[in-house]
C-alpha cells in the first residue's frame, strides 16, 4: 500500500487496498474504471439515514458503472462501536445495503487509513482542510481514479448523483 506524503501525488484509487467488512482484503483496483463514491461512514450518527440515499444511488448508477465504498470508522463520538459482524448486519437489516463496506478505518490521525490520507490531500474541504471533521464526508472518484470532489457530511446524496452522471457520462 502506499505511503501518502505528499499533495503532488500520482496515485490513483487502485493504488490501494483495504479489508472488507469479512475481513478479506482488497485491491481497490478491482473498482478501477468506475466512478465511485468514497464515504467514512457510522451506524448511530445523525447523518446514519443517508445510507438509504447512497444505496438509492448506487442501485441507480451502478449498471452504468458507479459504485459507493463504505468505511465505517468510530472517531467521532463513539458512533460506530461495534465490530464488522455486527455493522454489515445492522446495514443490512435496516438499509438493505448492497454496496461494497469496508473493516472499520481511522480517516484522521497519525493511524489513518492511506487511502483517506492520500483523499484528504487530494480533495482538501473547506478553507482547504485536509481533516476529515465528521462522518459521512463522501469523496467523488473519477473512472480513472482521482478524486474530482469532496463533500461536506450534510451534503445529500441525491445532491451527488448530477456530478456522479456527469463523470458517467465522460466513460
Amino acid at each position: 500500500m502506499p505511503e501518502v506524503t505528499s499533495v503532488e501525488s500520482t496515485f490513483t484509487l487502485a493504488d490501494f487496498t483495504a479489508r472488507d467488512i469479512a475481513g478479506v482484503e482488497v485491491p481497490l483496483a478491482r473498482y478501477a474504471g468506475k466512478v465511485a463514491l468514497v464515504v467514512n461512514t457510522a451506524s448511530r450518527c445523525g447523518f446514519t439515514p443517508q445510507y438509504a440515499a447512497l444505496e438509492a444511488l448506487h442501485r441507480a448508477l451502478g449498471p452504468r458503472g458507479f459504485t459507493v465504498l463504505g468505511f465505517p470508522c468510530n472517531q467521532f463520538r463513539n458512533q460506530e462501536p461495534d465490530g464488522e459482524g455486527e455493522i454489515a448486519r445492522f446495514c443490512r437489516a435496516t438499509y438493505d445495503l448492497t454496496f461494497p463496506l469496508f473493516a472499520k478505518v481511522d480517516v484522521k490521525g497519525p493511524r489513518a487509513h492511506p487511502l483517506f490520507r492520500w483523499l484528504t490531500q487530494a480533495a482538501p474541504g473547506l478553507l482547504g482542510s485536509r481533516v476529515i471533521k465528521w462522518n459521512f464526508t463522501k469523496f467523488l472518484i473519477d473512472h480513472d481514479g482521482h478524486p474530482v470532489a469532496r463533500f461536506a457530511p450534510f451534503t445529500r446524496p441525491e445532491a451527488i448523483r448530477k456530478p456522479a452522471e456527469a463523470l458517467l457520462a465522460q466513460t
